[in-house]
């Protein structure tokens, strides 16, 4: 005879397997900004950029970004990020209502 099958045991053991990737993947990303020297900004001024970038359709700045990841990854930039993290203090929040633009630096349209 044949033993049944755990559903519930199945259904569990995959929920918490989402849960693990999920938080893996949330601390990823924190550790990105980190590395990239965005933690510098301001949460509403990476929002933005972030924001502004996800709804980005130009392919050829995209193919920029992911040339310029690319060498991040690869050691070349994270120097870069690093020095201009030095050079650049962190800035004091914003007045609630002012108004600002969200990215002002290179290559900013």
């Amino acid at each position: 005879m044949r033993k049944p099958r755990d559903y519930d045991a199945e259904l569990k053991a995959l929920t918490d397997k989402a849960k693990q990737l999920k938080s893996r993947k949330v601390s990823q990303l924190g550790e990105l900004v980190t590395a990239t020297g965005a933690d510098a900004l301001t949460a509403e001024e990476l929002a933005g950029v972030l924001l502004d970038a996800a709804s980005n359709t130009d392919a050829a700045r995209k193919e920029a970004w992911r040339k310029r990841g690319a060498a991040f990854f690869s050691g070349e930039g994270k120097a870069k990020a690093r020095q201009r993290t030095e050079r650049e203090p962190r800035r004091a929040p914003t007045e609630p209502g002012s108004a600002q633009p969200l990215f002002d630096g290179p290559g900013a349209a």
